[in-house]
């Protein structure tokens, strides 16, 4: 049961550190939206890197954004959270694969091997909760931006981008859940009540003691 446990959640692991890579390769966090608009001649998207923007032609150009200082404050904080998820989840790995009780690596030490998987576990639950707060905040501001009413700048929609990071951070905790789950099974499991009864088999041998040394020690000398 816990080798099964391990197996899905390094599944799950995985497949949530891929997500992050595709979320940040993706362009379209946020983008501009049509509504209010008759006529729309081009579309602006963003994401953490770089904003684009592409006419009716199809014709598309793209700018990294020119100085790290200059972008907003959540633009920085959500940038060094994704890259702590990817630190995380790449930690979270390489503890899942050394700690699986199918794994050779690590030698035979099930109790250390045990341990280290419940360490990659926390490792992809803060993976998942940077992901997470990261594409909030982002998702955050976007709403924030759109409903009001007295902002003068372009308003944008959520991009395809967010929701992959929000698949990606579900997975993560969900991983990291299973994780911790499959080490309290197997503590469960190795901590089986034995019945134990000293006082019927200290008798026994107490008894049994007796009844042997009585012969040897009274037996020549008791009719002289």
């Amino acid at each position: 049961m816990k080798e099964i446990i391990e197996v899905i959640a390094l599944f799950l692991g995985f497949s949530s550190w891929i997500l992050i890579f595709i979320s940040l390769h993706d362009q379209y966090w946020k983008e501009s939206t049509t509504e209010g608009s008759v006529i729309t001649t081009s579309t602006i998207y963003e994401n953490l890197w770089m904003s684009c923007a592409s006419d009716s032609t199809g014709i598309y150009n793209c700018r990294d954004f020119p100085s790290l200082f200059a972008l907003p404050g959540y633009i920085q904080a959500s940038r060094a959270l994704m890259i702590a998820s990817i630190v995380f989840g790449t930690f979270g790995l390489v503890a899942t694969l050394v700690g699986m009780k199918c794994s050779k690596i690590g030698g035979e030490n099930y109790v250390l091997k045990g341990r280290i998987a419940a360490i990659g576990g926390v490792f992809f639950l803060l993976q998942g909760l940077c992901t997470m707060i990261a594409i909030s905040w982002y998702a955050a501001n976007i709403t924030q931006e759109f409903f009001d009413q007295f902002y003068p700048g372009t308003k944008y929609e959520i991009g395809e981008g967010l929701y992959i990071g929000w698949s990606s951070a579900t997975l993560a905790l969900c991983g990291g859940s299973c994780l911790l789950c499959a080490c309290k099974v197997n503590k469960t499991d190795e901590k089986i009540p034995y019945p134990y009864q000293p006082s019927s088999r200290g008798h026994v041998l107490s008894t049994a003691g007796t009844s042997q040394s009585v012969p040897s020690h009274y037996g020549r000398n008791a009719y002289v």
